[in-house]
Formats: C-alpha cells, sequence, structure tokens
C-alpha cells in the first residue's frame, strides 16, 4: 500500500470535506442530466419497449424530437418489398381535453362539503376528489398480441383490455393527476372512454398520455388517413441483422427516407435532448459551479490536511525524499481523494435516483456521461491538489530542532 493511500485510510476525517464537495459537485451534474434524459424517455418509453427492431423516420430528421420524423404513406409498400421485413406499422397518435367523470358518492361528499362551507360562510376547500380537466398525449398500438407497435412487457391481457372499444390505459404516475383509476370512466374529447389498463413504467412529468388501440382512435375519429404518417416502426425477421437491414434500406430509400436502428435512435434522442439550447446552458452553468464548488472545497481541505501534517513532510526530507517525491504522494493522496469523491457521488445519485422514481420522475444515465463526470471530477481533485503544493515549502527539516 502506498504512502499516500495509507494516509487517506488512516486519516479519512482530515479529507472527508473535499469528498462530500467532490459527490455533490458530481451529483449537481448528474441530476440535471439524468432528469432531463429521463424526461425525453418518458416520451419514447412506448418505443423504446416495442418489438420493432428498426425504426423509419422522415429524411431530415435528427432524431424523434428533431425534424419532420414522418413520411409519406407511399413508403410503406417500399419497405415492405425488403424480404427480411415481416412487419410495419405507422405511428399515430393525437391530444386532446380529459376529463374525469365522478361517482355518485364522490358527487355527494362535495355537495356536502359546498352545503356545510356555504353555512358556515366560507368556500369550498378543493380537498381532492374533484372534477378534474388535463390536457393529455394519446399513442396508440395495434391490439393484436405480440404486433411491433405493441410494447414487450404489455401482457396478452392488457392487449385484450385496449382491443375493446373506447380502451384506454394510464401510467400509474398519471392515475392521481386525472383523478381516475382503473375500471373508471372518463370523458376524452366530448367521449366517455374507459380506464381499462394501468401501466408501469412509462412516467411523463409534462403531460399525462393515454395508450389506445388504432381502432379506438379511429372509432374517436382522430386517426390520420392522410398522405402522410408518422414514423414507420419495423419487425424484421432476424434482430441482429437490424444494422445490416437498415442500411439496405437507406440505400433503397435513395434519400427519400431514413431507416434507424432501435439504439440508433435512442441514442439520438438523448443526444437532441442534451443538445437543447436552454438544456445546454443550464448543464453549462452546473458543470461551471460544480467546478468552483469542488475545486475551491477540495483545495482548501488538501491544504489543511497537509498542513496538519507537515511535521510528517519535513521527516521525510529529512530521511533524504525529494521534494519531488513529496509532490508525488501529494498528488497522488489527491487522484484517491477524487476517486472516492467518484464512489460518494454516486451513491449520492442512486439515493436521489429512488427518490426521484417514488414521486414518478424518471431518471437515466448515459454510460458516457457518467464516465465524463467521473473523469470531471479526478480532475478536480488533481487541480486541487496541484494548488496545494505551495504548502510543501513549509517541510522544512530543521523547523524539528523547534
Amino acid at each position: 500500500m502506498s504512502l499516500a493511500l495509507a494516509t487517506l485510510l488512516y486519516e479519512w476525517r482530515r479529507y472527508m470535506a473535499a469528498v462530500v464537495a467532490l459527490a455533490f459537485s458530481g451529483l449537481l451534474v448528474l441530476a440535471q442530466v439524468g432528469m432531463f434524459v429521463g424526461i425525453g424517455k418518458g416520451f419514447t418509453a412506448q418505443i423504446d419497449r416495442a418489438r420493432a427492431d428498426i425504426m423509419v423516420l422522415g429524411p431530415g430528421a435528427k432524431a424523434l424530437f428533431g425534424g419532420p420524423s414522418g413520411l409519406p404513406r407511399r413508403m410503406i409498400p417500399l419497405v415492405y418489398s425488403h424480404p427480411e421485413v415481416t412487419q410495419v406499422a405507422p405511428l399515430d397518435g393525437s391530444g386532446g381535453r380529459f376529463q374525469n367523470i365522478l361517482t355518485p358518492e364522490e358527487q355527494a361528499k362535495i355537495e356536502a362539503r359546498t352545503k356545510a362551507a356555504a353555512k358556515g360562510g366560507k368556500q369550498a376547500g378543493g380537498e381532492g376528489g374533484g372534477r378534474k380537466t388535463e390536457f393529455v398525449n394519446v399513442t396508440v398500438i395495434d391490439a393484436i398480441p405480440g404486433y411491433v407497435t405493441v410494447p414487450t412487457d404489455y401482457t396478452q391481457s392488457m392487449v385484450e383490455a385496449l382491443r375493446q372499444p373506447y380502451a384506454v390505459a394510464v401510467d400509474q404516475t398519471a392515475l392521481k393527476r386525472l383523478g381516475v383509476k382503473k375500471g373508471d370512466k372518463a370523458i376524452y374529447n366530448g367521449k366517455t372512454i374507459n380506464i381499462a389498463v394501468v401501466t408501469t413504467g412509462y412516467p411523463n412529468i409534462i403531460q399525462p398520455t393515454l395508450v389506445m388501440s388504432r381502432d379506438t382512435l379511429r372509432m374517436l375519429g382522430e386517426a390520420d388517413t392522410g398522405q402522410r404518417v408518422g414514423p414507420l416502426m419495423v419487425q424484421i425477421r432476424d434482430p441482429a441483422r437490424a444494422e445490416i437491414v437498415a442500411a439496405q434500406l437507406n440505400k433503397k430509400a435513395d434519400g427519400k427516407f431514413r431507416a434507424w436502428t432501435r439504439q440508433e435512435l435512442a441514442d439520438a434522442n438523448s443526444s437532441a435532448m442534451l443538445d437543447d439550447q436552454i438544456i445546454g446552458i443550464m448543464l453549462g452553468f452546473s458543470a461551471f459551479l460544480g467546478l468552483l464548488i469542488g475545486v475551491a472545497i477540495t483545495w482548501q481541505t488538501l491544504r489543511g490536511a497537509i498542513m496538519a501534517n507537515i511535521k510528517e513532510f519535513a521527516s521525510l526530507r529529512a530521511l533524504g525524499v525529494s521534494m519531488g517525491d513529496l509532490r508525488n504522494i501529494v498528488m497522488e493522496l489527491s487522484f484517491w481523494v477524487g476517486i472516492v469523491g467518484v464512489g460518494a457521488a454516486g451513491l449520492l445519485t442512486w439515493l436521489v435516483t429512488l427518490l426521484a422514481t417514488a414521486g414518478g420522475v424518471p431518471m437515466f444515465f448515459p454510460p458516457s456521461l457518467i464516465i465524463i463526470v467521473a473523469v470531471f471530477l479526478v480532475v478536480i481533485a488533481m487541480l486541487s491538489g496541484f494548488l496545494s503544493l505551495g504548502i510543501l515549502k513549509n517541510s522544512q527539516p530543521a523547523d524539528l530542532l523547534r
């Protein structure tokens, strides 16, 4: 075991402030990035978990969020003409006004509260359980077990339930916001629908999402029957050949559309979220703030710890250890402080993720981002150690005789 690592282990209290500063600097960046990317994943969860091996978007689309992702309907036969393609289905969706329907018991409770408040000369308080109105997104699946648009975590019973007319699915995180539960009826754009399925793992903190069958959307009069369709979900015989088939489709398209593997599109969606100007400014400011906080606290902590051990360093110089070797010890010590800070940041981020998940806020951390933040924290620690090297000038062997 090196002297630097042994010093950190046996005198860990002196370096705890530096570790905590690094941990919170990493948390500041990771939590924001995880939240923004997680929100994007919430939008695309149904696509990410579908059985599609390839997604076909418009030629100008750089991700599902950016650029025109739709394409002409006549492109569907062209995609189908590839011998390895087995299923093709366009994405469809809509949006509108959602209202819950109160049961007679709930209506009676509200009327009783209103009358009691009127007798007391007060306004009736909104204690929940009342009429709620929200604007919702609508996404579509084909209610056929194993079909390309059906997410892999949908059971056969869920698909059968959505096959019923006007049946919809709602994620559990949206139930309270919409004021409904499984089996309730509600009003969507003036028509009655039935909450037939409650899903898990499809949170959307911006707008609640309803999932319904393509037939239900058609019965609601909102199906897209025009000359253009949404992105195409494509299933092939051998998923392992997705990259090869996507390249062949792109060659056949001659610029009329672009085929993406599902993983390629997922990565592009995450990058599109991070490339957003406002998000980029926020993340840049967080990284700058984390750098300032991390360097300032870590530098002062290391400086104080070295000063506390200055006699030990002076003893090493008296034994013939060169100043260069002492500097190497300090830099190695800074490195180990950075490694421990990375571990602490990971632990704090994991705890925050648990709390966010419990509150219905999705979080996702791209592996490349985790590596960048880990290197960022180690660099902060090493920079702080470099700034602390000047204190070693006080380690004069003659001071041991005082």
